[in-house]
Order: C-alpha cells, then sequence, then structure tokens
C-alpha cells in the first residue's frame, strides 16, 4: 500500500505537471487568439478578453480531468440518485471553476489598464499572459478535482462573489451606483451573472453538505437530509433569480427573489442545525449570533438610518458567510473523509436495496 506522504507527493507532482501543460496549451491558444496587431489591456477586443474565455476553457477542463483520474471509481458503488447528484455537482463546479476564471482575468485585465495606461500588447506578450492565467486556473483547478470539500467550495464561493463584485464595480456605468444599493451594479452582465453563478454554488454547496450529513448519519437519515439539500437548492434558485431579474428591469421579480433567497437561507440554517445530532457548541452560538446580528443590520439601516442599503447588504452577506464558513469546518471537523455509498433506492424513503445489501 502506498504511504500518505507518497500518495500527497504524487498528487502534487501531476498538479505541477498539469499547471505546465495548462501554460503551454494557453500559450498556444493565445498566440492564435491574438495574432495581429497589438491589443489594449482590457476593454474591447483586449487580450484580457481573449485571456479571460481561453483560461476558463482551460481551467475547467483540468478541473474534469483531475477529477476523471481521481475520483472516477468513487461513484461506481452508488445507487443511480446518488451518482446522478455527484454528477450533477460536478458539472456545477466545473461551470463554477471556469467562471471564476472568467472573471478573475477580466478583472486583473482591468486592474493592469489602470497601472499601465496605454500599453498595447503584441501577440507573443498576451499569449504569455494567458498561459499564466491558464497555468493559475488549471493548478487550481487540478488540485481541487484530487479532492474536493465543502469547505472548499465555500472559499470558492466567496472568492467568486469578490472577484465578480469588484469587476462590477470597476465597469460600472454609473460610478455612484454605491448610493442606492448593490442591485444598481445589475445594469451590467457582469453582476448579474456573478449572481446567477453564486446561485448555483450556493446549491452545489448544499449538496456537499447533504454528502457531509450522510456519512456522519448515514441512510437512516436521507428524508431530514434531503430536507437540507432541497432548502440550499431553493436558496440557490432564488439567489440565481436576482441575477435573472435586474432591478431595472423586473423590481418586483427581483425584490421577491432577494427577500426569498434571504429568508430561505436562514431557514436551511436552522434545518441544518435541527438535522445534525448534538450540534457543537460553537456552531449554536454562531447560528443564534447570525440571527441576532441580521436583527441588528436590519434594524441600524432602518428605522434608524444608519447606513443605506449598500451596506446592509454587504454586512448580510458577511454576516451570513461567517454562519457557512462555520459550519463547513465543523462538518469537516466531525464528518468521516470516506465516501459512503447508500443502500437506498432513493433518498426519500430508507429501504435497503437487496442488490447492495452485500
Amino acid at each position: 500500500m502506498e504511504a500518505p506522504g507518497q500518495a500527497e507527493a504524487r498528487r502534487e507532482s501531476r498538479a505541477i505537471v498539469a499547471a505546465w501543460a495548462c501554460f503551454g496549451v494557453g500559450i498556444a491558444f493565445g498566440l492564435i487568439a491574438l495574432a495581429g496587431p497589438p491589443r489594449p489591456i482590457a476593454g474591447e477586443d483586449s487580450v484580457a478578453m481573449a485571456a479571460a474565455g481561453i483560461a476558463a476553457i482551460i481551467t475547467a477542463a483540468a478541473f474534469v480531468l483531475s477529477t476523471g483520474i481521481h475520483r472516477r471509481a468513487e461513484t461506481t458503488p452508488m445507487p443511480r440518485w446518488q451518482t446522478t447528484v455527484a454528477h450533477a455537482s460536478t458539472v456545477a463546479i466545473t461551470l463554477a471553476f471556469a467562471a471564476v476564471a472568467h472573471l478573475g482575468v477580466l478583472t486583473g485585465g482591468e486592474i493592469l489598464a489602470l497601472g499601465l495606461q496605454g500599453l498595447e500588447a503584441p501577440a507573443v506578450g498576451g499569449a504569455l499572459l494567458t498561459g499564466v492565467a491558464s497555468a493559475a486556473g488549471g493548478w487550481l483547478a487540478f488540485q481541487a478535482g484530487v479532492e474536493l470539500r465543502t469547505r472548499d467550495l465555500a472559499t470558492l464561493l466567496f472568492a467568486f462573489l469578490t472577484i465578480g463584485t469588484v469587476f462590477a464595480m470597476i465597469t460600472a456605468a454609473d460610478p455612484r451606483w454605491w448610493e442606492r444599493h448593490f442591485s444598481g451594479l445589475g445594469t451590467g452582465w457582469a453582476f448579474n451573472a456573478t449572481i446567477i453563478v453564486a446561485g448555483l454554488l450556493v446549491a452545489t454547496i448544499g449538496a456537499y453538505i447533504g454528502r457531509d450529513l450522510h456519512r456522519w448519519l448515514g441512510d437512516g437519515a436521507l428524508r431530514r437530509i434531503a430536507v437540507v439539500v432541497a432548502l440550499f437548492a431553493a436558496t440557490g434558485v432564488a439567489l440565481a433569480g436576482v441575477g435573472l431579474f435586474p432591478v431595472h428591469r423586473a423590481q418586483l421579480l427581483h425584490d421577491i427573489a432577494a427577500f426569498g433567497a434571504l429568508g430561505l437561507f436562514v431557514l436551511s440554517a436552522i434545518v441544518v442545525t435541527i438535522v445534525m445530532p448534538g450540534p457543537p457548541r460553537a456552531l449554536l452560538l454562531t447560528t443564534a449570533g447570525t440571527a441576532v446580528a441580521l436583527v441588528v443590520a436590519l434594524l441600524l439601516w432602518w428605522p434608524f438610518g444608519v447606513y443605506g442599503a449598500t451596506a446592509l447588504e454587504a454586512l448580510a452577506v458577511g454576516i451570513l458567510f461567517v454562519w457557512l464558513t462555520t459550519l463547513v469546518r465543523t462538518l469537516a471537523a466531525l464528518v468521516p473523509q470516506e465516501s459512503l455509498p447508500s443502500r437506498s433506492p432513493s433518498p426519500l424513503r430508507h429501504r435497503v436495496d437487496p442488490r447492495m445489501a452485500a
């Protein structure tokens, strides 16, 4: 049997090889896409636009390849429903990695353009930048494909929201959007796309939380776990609706989706805390503190008027992310890391399938 240290070294070696391969492929595609006269770093028909698309495709491919190499056999003993959930989660995460790479490169391009105003990069220089971006995204995605944990997804969600919001702020048509609320950024595609993908990630995090709870509690808790997964999925759908219905086009639907996402997230937090057997004191205190902090934040916004809606939205996201981080880190400490194939033919009824009992 291979020693843990040797296995870790082999995985790291594969990730480094994958990064170099992504670097080479990125350069090759960059040379093709950027052939011709020098281009600006950011903006229309820029280096960043081409590099973002190439890096997104390569990053997604690296995650799919790594998942196939390291976790292909994980779903073999699982029933159909569990395999379907696992494959759907993989597709969602692949899209999320592509979106992170795409927006990350665009954001980096905008920042570089601010510091290097007037610079135009030739095809070779642009291809090198594309290679670097592809290598970074490919390395991170390949590492994630080896062993993706729920807390990694929570970190990915927070990083993606941060990158997408920063890009939306940099490219906002109205520089005084912050005087109203974050939804004022929804007049551009970047913020709406960020929120839609974030909703997809929230639903996927719910599926991974369900996976962790199943590893901990077994098939006997499948119905309760299904409720948790369904609530997180509904939260993700509502959050995606915030991006699908921009405030300047459909304010009523936008507001319904926004308040629905907040309410569903709070309900999800309560239910998952109840489902966990004897939840740790730290999680209970964090859950209670989150509820109190949200109420205080709302009161400071209205009726006291200490700050505007933009600050309220930022505080709410920060408070909820603190709770989510506490939850996923608690699960990481308590839940076995080994995959647990279910012996039940359905997540809604606990009945052992005789063909799986062996």
